[in-house]
């Protein structure tokens, strides 16, 4: 790849953490107006203790985040998985309009936090534990899951988002693109995530990839609520812009680098034979 991209073609030593400068100038802001969808959110999300979640532990160190993806038995190995470093496009560098367009969207981001239902939402789809993952993505699915009363279609998905989310691995290292917040000097909507994410490559976004495969999944089991699975993985990669830890490139590539890993899931046998019985699992339930 030309040597030329500055987010992830030079191999950049990284810099001792720091917290942001206490003074900064304020960068120019463009005024226009984001009518996006508003999705109907279960009232619970308004309950303050969403705005109580400690992120702490959840958002290590990036170099702990493979023993993460090891927690749980997976379908394949990381070298079993496709080397997406090798074939994804670099992200936007800071000559391209697409950077310029990532720079927007995170102001974008930035002026969403206003709104205090959005930044709750946003604060928690943060959150990296599997069963806060499942609780979220459960109420498009249209079923409460759990490891005790739905331990098929539990397993399903603790197994596939594990397996999926190897493929972030390589090109995430390997780019090690600078997050916003970072390049820009500015704020998080929540800044306990800031000692995990700094000096942690940004492109893909971990969470989005995460989402994803959540939604894919779960789309296989109940092909009747596939609009609203997708529709709130699209909301979960937004609040990674909202809480300024993504650029939107990085949630863009992300849907791309799931679906790549999901194809991949469908290889293997063990995999076909645990969608069977999450499938037969489901058929209860309804």
């Amino acid at each position: 790849m030309p040597q030329q991209f500055e987010e992830g073609q030079r191999a950049l030593p990284r810099k001792p953490k720091q917290p942001a400068p206490a003074a900064k100038a304020t960068p120019e802001r463009h005024a226009r107006k984001i009518n996006g969808k508003r999705l109907v959110i279960d009232n619970a999300i308004l309950n303050p203790k969403f705005k109580a979640f400690l992120l702490g532990f959840a958002f290590f160190l990036g170099a702990l985040q493979p023993l993460r993806a090891q927690d749980v038995p997976t379908y394949f190995t990381q070298e079993e998985m496709p080397d997406l470093s090798l074939c994804m496009p670099a992200p936007p560098d800071t000559l391209d309009p697409a950077f310029a367009q990532d720079v927007l969207r995170f102001y974008w981001g930035k002026e969403q936090r206003k709104d205090p239902v959005r930044a709750a939402i946003a604060v928690s789809d943060a959150q990296w534990q599997l069963d806060t993952l499942i609780r979220l993505f459960s109420e498009p699915f249209g079923h409460a899951l759990s490891p005790e009363k739905t331990p098929e279609i539990y397993k399903l998905l603790e197994s596939g988002v594990a397996t999926i989310g190897l493929v972030r691995l390589k090109p995430k290292a390997y780019f090690h693109r600078k997050r916003p917040f970072e390049r820009l000097g500015e704020t998080l909507l929540d800044e306990r995530e800031r000692p995990g994410l700094t000096g942690e490559g940004s492109y893909p976004s971990g969470h989005t990839v995460r989402g994803w495969s959540i939604a894919l999944i779960m789309a296989e089991i109940n092909p009747a609520a596939t609009q609203a699975l997708y529709a709130r993985a699209c909301m979960y990669g937004e609040s990674r812009v909202i809480a300024g830890a993504h650029w939107q490139s990085d949630v863009d590539v992300s849907a791309s680098v799931a679906a790549i890993g999901y194809a991949r899931l469908q290889c293997s046998e063990e995999y076909r034979k645990q969608v069977a019985r999450a499938k037969a699992e489901f058929k209860r339930l309804r």
